[in-house]
């Protein structure tokens, strides 16, 4: 069987980093950036006030209370020049522009909010609420690095320092397709040896949590030429495809049957479990990568984990390799199948892993209580209670 490890080599050597496209800075949420930005101002570009009240010479309010005349108001966006000399205070409002003179701002709170003449009953020291021009970025400052991830935060200091558009790398469109006669719609009533299709849902969540696009295309029976007409169709739009079901060893495996003739995806067995079956090559013109997971949704979300999503990091540009691991202590004695590495289902709470109680391959319901999957090496057949043992967060 092939080691774990190699087969996420032999993917992550296969995918490449989506090309970079200049997008919008409201579609770029998700996206991860393909370029350095810099800031062309300085942040904030002018000494401005951090609040409400009053621009004043900081020595003209050592001594309070004193009552000062007020000269005029500088509201935020003022483009005025606006000059204060000794004695005198300006009313000014939260972002205006300081006038110059003025090295302190008093706030309304500290004053009795007078607009002819207004008394000030405690000192501000020089730079008392004032944002200075750049203390934020200075010009030339670079603000994001290539290679970060656009939340919203992104998105603010991309507009805060005048980008309407940015180059990234888009998020991954990836179609999702399940197989087998038995599955049958959510929703839809329940016919003899039928199940609720459910890996589609399961994995299309999986990759949009993963940061990409994850588009379902619903399941197809077991007819290789069904399989074939529907994943043709769904190439037009997609940049990676997961399948699940139809890779396995029995007589009727769609995924198989149809893709092993093209020759450029690879069927194997891998040393772990769940998840032993695995299937992994690229398809169409454009070449686009396929990963066809087997069909126990248990199998199904662990070889994600695995091996789609670090595939997914990798084309968004961004560091993949093995999921990453914390260590624990296990409450209870583990099994697992010598040769194999075992992922086994289980709550992490601090510094202790608890494995569920079902660990079939198809008990999706166990699957669902679990924050957590135990690593049993190939080499260790079981584990005691109180063991350390690595442990992937979910």
């Amino acid at each position: 069987m092939k080691p774990v490890d190699r087969h996420l080599a032999d993917i992550l050597a296969t995918v490449r980093p989506l090309a970079p496209l200049e997008v919008e800075i409201e579609s770029a949420l998700g996206a991860v950036l393909a370029e350095d930005v810099a800031s062309p101002v300085p942040l904030p570009p002018f000494d401005n006030s951090a609040m409400d009240g009053y621009a004043v010479r900081a020595g003209d309010v050592a001594a309070v209370p004193v009552t000062l005349p007020v000269i005029g108001d500088v509201a935020a966006g003022d483009g005025g020049l606006n000059a204060l000399g000794p004695g005198l205070v300006t009313r000014i409002m939260t972002g205006a522009p300081l006038p110059a003179g003025a090295d302190a701002v008093v706030p309304v709170e500290w004053t009795d909010g007078g607009t002819a003449r207004v008394r000030i009953d405690r000192p501000a020291p020089p730079g008392n609420a004032i944002r200075r021009a750049g203390e934020d970025v200075r010009a030339g400052d670079v603000v994001l690095r290539e290679g970060a991830r656009i939340g919203p935060a992104q998105i603010g200091i991309l507009a805060g320092v005048g980008r309407r558009r940015v180059l990234v790398r888009p998020r991954p469109r990836v179609v999702v397709l399940s197989t087998g006669a038995e599955l049958s719609e959510p929703g839809t009533p329940l016919g003899a040896g039928h199940i609720w299709e459910s890996n589609s849902f399961m994995l299309a969540a999986a990759v949009r949590e993963a940061g990409a696009e994850g588009f379902r295309a619903g399941s197809v029976t077991d007819d290789p030429k069904e399989f074939m007409d529907t994943l043709d169709a769904q190439l037009l739009r997609a940049d990676a495809v997961i399948t699940s079901g139809g890779v396995s060893m029995g007589a009727y495996e769609p995924v198989k049957e149809a893709l092993s003739p093209l020759g450029t995806v690879t069927f194997e067995k891998v040393a772990m479990q769940p998840g032993m079956p695995q299937g992994f090559g690229v398809v169409g013109p454009d070449r686009v990568p396929i990963f066809t997971l087997p069909g126990n949704p248990v199998s199904s979300f662990v070889s994600f984990v695995l091996f789609v999503k670090p595939a997914l990091r990798t084309m968004q540009g961004l560091p993949a390799g093995p999921p990453a691991t914390v260590r624990a202590t296990v409450t209870a004695p583990v099994r697992s199948p010598a040769g194999k590495r075992s992922y086994l289902r289980a709550v992490l709470t601090g510094e202790t892993v608890a494995p569920v109680a079902g660990q079939g391959s198809h008990q999706l319901a166990a699957l669902a209580t679990a924050n957590a999957l135990i690593v049993v090496p190939e080499d260790e057949t079981s584990l005691p209670e109180g063991a350390e043992v690595e442990v992937i967060p979910l």
